[in-house]
This record gives structure tokens, C-alpha cells and sequence, in this order.
């Protein structure tokens, strides 16, 4: 698995301190992209929560989930959570160690009172000492937030004083990608009530094994609550490693109720993701599950097809200075400014979302604009499959027939792969075992980049592939 280290520099700690006023949290950002470039330390928000102790809980939750690891916890991991400016809502995100968890939390509007809410993505510092300060908020506490350095203080600091540096596997960052392309296929499948969301939530098992729960389970909505069922069934949600549902804990006697996302299911169906929604006063928590324990995103393989075209590319390129750091991108409307169908415009998301920069909200169905902080742009150049696939094409290894193609691979064995109704199969043994369920395998991909007229590099000359056999 490919890692590198990341530095993160903030001026100081964040901290939770007691003020005439009440308390104030001073959460410390990063480096990061705003509207106006690459800033050190820029600042998002300085106001009050109307729901302090609520939004402590969520912090916490998130923050949880990022040191987390659910599958082979012997392994530790820790990297600061995210956060993103909207104009109006604040963001913060997170995934945990195993990259089977990704975690939300949306303070909107109405769960802030202050100033305008700035634009941008950084990280923001949540330290150990600030978790335990956090934990204590009470109900009644005024709590005054800033997100980003105390203005009248910076001048005052040198330099950064506090410097992490963490390992960043690449299967994290592409971990984010899949994870806004798989959530974009979810619907509302059920909406419990705050009593039998408790009630639900308190029945899961908190641990076992090594991270993993023994196999895929399966809820089904009835009535007011959910029930369990042995298999799929129509209008079923999966539940992959229950446990890994432990950090709605943290909200769970705020919550006013429970939402679940997750795609259409007909009976038999593999194990799908899903996501998890609590619903708090003027927030939202989510979280969104692999479809295995023992699985991260990362190797889920949707967002191969947008990668593997020159005209997602060049789409992207136009749509990203469209965007605007909108808290909701709606597509209609990128399509009439840009001049591109929606289906490019989806797909040209999708491009964008391989270097973090946008994310799906399930709550609204539209995705949002933000720029992670990290070298994202190795997603694609440190994906397996597409590599292969890129190679293959390059060596002349698909012959195509009508509706069927036949890749020879590096080991001479020539692999099937048939269209049918617009998708693609293959003889190989990834899409015998997962039928598709993980994305296109190399061979389907390899056609699809010919049949499409990818651009390719041969004896170091571009060469454009037009379907025909090379």
C-alpha cells in the first residue's frame, strides 16, 4: 500500500477555554484553498452554537471516527478531520484508519449565530486534550466558536507551533472519492423517530473478531422502526459490521431522529454500502459504511469509467470553475452554464471527486464544492486497475468484434469480455467473484478506453485509439 507523510502546521493547539461570556472553542486550521488560492491558516467562522453541547457531541463523533480503525484495530490511526466553509454551513469529514468509515458533520444555518461563514477546506486541529474539555460541555453552556486563528493574535506568532506529521495512504484519499460516487446512488429507505432510533441503535453489538461482523446483514423498514433480515429483500438497507455504527452513540439522546440511505436491492443482492443519518438540531451527522468490514472503499472501483475518459478530463477542467464553493451543486444548472448534458456533467463530478473536490450530501441529494488538503491528485496515477488497463491498451491487447473483445493479458491468456445492454462482463476471475459489484475489471475497462478513443502513449508518441484492432 502506498503511504506518504502529511504535515500539518497549526499556530497553536486548538482549545476549549472559559471566558466572561461563557466558553470558547478556538479550533485551529491548516493550510488551505479558499477563493482567493492557497492560504496559511485561514479562518471560516467566529460567532456561537445555538446547540453547544449537540455540537461538541458531533465533533467528537467525527473525531472518533478518524482515529478509528474498525478492521485489524491493533493498528492505530489519527489524522485531523477536515473542514470545509460553505457560505453558509460548516463541514467537517473524516475517515477512519481501516477506510471502511466515512463521517459527516453538517452544522447548517440554524446551528450558528455569528458572523457569515467563510469558503475554503483545511484541516482543523482536534487534540486529545480538547476531546476530554469538549466531552464536559453542558447543556446550558454559551459556546463561542472560531474556526480558524484569532485575528487579533496573529500578529503576535511567528510561525507555526505545532507540527503533525501522519502517514496518508493512498487508499484513504481514494476512499473519498468512491464514497461521494456511491452515496450519489442512495434514497431515503426509512425514517425512524428519536425513541426508536434509540431503540435500534442501542441493540447493536459494539464490537467482535477483528473489525469484521461475520458477513453481510440486512434491515428492513417496518412500520415506525427497522427489523432485521437474513437477506435481501425489496426495499432492504445492508448493515455490513454494525459496529462500526458505535460514534452515533455520541449524539444518540440529541437525535430527533434517524435516517437510512442506501441503493434499490432486489432479492439475492450482494452486500451493498449505506448511509446512516442522525438528525440534530441545526446539524446533521452522517455516516456512510463500506459494504464490508473488512473492505474499505477505496477498491470499490466507481469512479474507474470517468477516469478512463479524455472527455471527463477536459469537462472537469470546465465545470470545477463553476463551482463556486456552493453548499449545493445542482447539476441542471452547471449544465445550462457550461453547455454540457447532465450525463457529462455528472460524470465530469465524478473526475473532480477523485481529488476531493466535491462530496455528496445524501440529506439533499446534490453534491457540494470542496478541495481536500491533501495531494489528492494521486488517486488516479496510484489506481491499480486503471493502470493496468491503461497498459493493456497501450501494448495492443484488445482486439474487438462487434460485442465482444478479447484482451490478451501479460500472461498470454486471452480474457472474453461481452456487452450487453451497455455494461460489460468478462471471463477473468475479478468479475467472476464480483459480478461487477466492485466496478469494471482491467479487461472491461481496457475496452471500454478503445471503444471510447482514449488517448494513449505508444513508443512515446500520442496515438488515438479509434475501436479497431491495433
Amino acid at each position: 500500500m502506498t503511504r506518504s507523510l502529511q504535515a500539518v502546521a497549526y499556530r497553536r493547539p486548538s482549545v476549549l477555554e472559559s471566558a466572561a461570556d461563557g466558553q470558547r472553542l478556538g479550533l485551529e486550521t491548516s493550510r488551505g484553498a479558499t477563493p482567493s488560492g492557497v492560504r496559511d491558516h485561514p479562518q471560516f467562522f467566529a460567532g456561537f452554537l445555538t446547540a453547544p453541547q449537540v455540537a461538541a457531541a458531533g465533533l467528537l463523533a467525527v473525531a472518533d471516527v478518524a482515529a478509528a480503525r474498525y478492521y485489524q484495530r491493533q493498528l492505530r490511526a489519527s489524522l485531523d478531520p477536515v473542514v470545509t466553509g460553505n457560505g453558509d454551513r460548516l463541514r467537517f469529514e473524516s475517515f477512519s484508519g481501516c477506510g471502511g468509515v466515512y463521517a459527516r458533520l453538517d452544522v447548517l444555518e440554524a446551528g450558528l449565530d455569528g458572523d457569515t461563514v467563510g469558503h475554503g477546506t483545511t484541516n482543523v486541529d482536534v487534540n486529545n486534550p480538547l476531546r476530554e474539555a469538549l466531552s464536559r460541555i453542558g447543556s446550558t453552556d454559551p459556546l463561542h466558536l472560531r474556526v480558524g486563528p484569532d485575528q487579533l493574535a496573529v500578529t503576535t506568532l511567528g510561525g507555526p507551533v505545532v507540527e503533525k506529521k501522519v502517514p496518508l495512504p493512498d487508499r484513504w484519499l481514494r476512499g473519498f472519492a468512491e464514497a461521494q460516487v456511491i452515496a450519489a446512488g442512495f434514497d431515503l429507505r426509512a425514517e425512524l423517530p428519536a425513541a426508536e432510533a434509540v431503540r435500534f441503535l442501542r441493540s447493536l453489538p459494539r464490537g467482535g473478531g477483528r473489525g469484521a461482523s461475520g458477513g453481510a446483514r440486512w434491515v428492513v423498514p417496518t412500520g415506525r422502526g427497522l427489523r432485521p433480515s437474513t437477506r435481501a429483500v425489496p426495499g432492504a438497507v445492508c448493515l455490513p459490521g454494525p459496529e462500526r455504527l458505535v460514534a452515533l452513540q455520541r449524539v444518540l439522546r440529541h437525535a430527533t431522529a434517524l435516517r437510512v440511505y442506501g441503493p434499490a436491492v432486489t432479492g439475492d443482492a450482494a452486500a451493498t454500502s449505506a448511509a446512516w443519518e442522525a438528525v440534530l438540531p441545526g446539524m446533521r451527522l452522517t455516516l456512510t459504511l463500506s459494504p464490508d468490514a473488512a473492505r474499505g472503499f477505496s477498491g470499490e472501483g466507481g469512479v474507474l469509467d470517468a477516469l478512463a475518459t479524455d472527455e471527463a478530463a477536459e469537462d472537469a477542467e470546465l465545470i470545477s470553475v463553476l463551482l463556486a464553493w456552493e453548499p449545493r451543486v445542482d447539476v441542471s444548472d452547471l449544465a445550462a452554464a457550461s453547455g454540457l448534458t447532465a450525463q457529462r456533467v455528472r460524470a465530469a463530478l465524478v473526475r473532480l471527486g477523485t481529488s476531493g473536490r466535491v462530496g455528496y450530501d445524501v440529506a439533499e441529494a446534490a453534491y457540494f464544492h470542496r478541495e481536500l488538503p491533501y495531494d489528492a491528485e494521486r488517486v488516479e496515477r496510484h489506481n491499480p486497475r486503471l493502470r493496468s488497463a491503461r497498459a493493456l491498451v497501450a501494448a495492443g491487447a484488445v482486439a474487438l468484434d462487434g460485442a465482444v473483445a478479447t484482451v490478451t493479458a501479460e500472461d498470454g491468456h486471452a480474457h472474453r469480455v461481452r456487452e450487453q445492454a451497455g455494461a460489460l462482463s468478462c471471463s477473468c476471475l475479478w468479475w467472476a467473484k464480483y459480478r461487477g459489484g466492485r466496478g469494471p475489471c482491467k479487461h472491461a475497462l481496457a475496452v471500454r478506453m478503445v471503444r471510447r478513443g482514449v488517448a494513449v502513449e505508444r513508443a512515446g508518441q500520442p496515438e488515438r485509439v479509434d475501436g479497431g484492432v491495433r
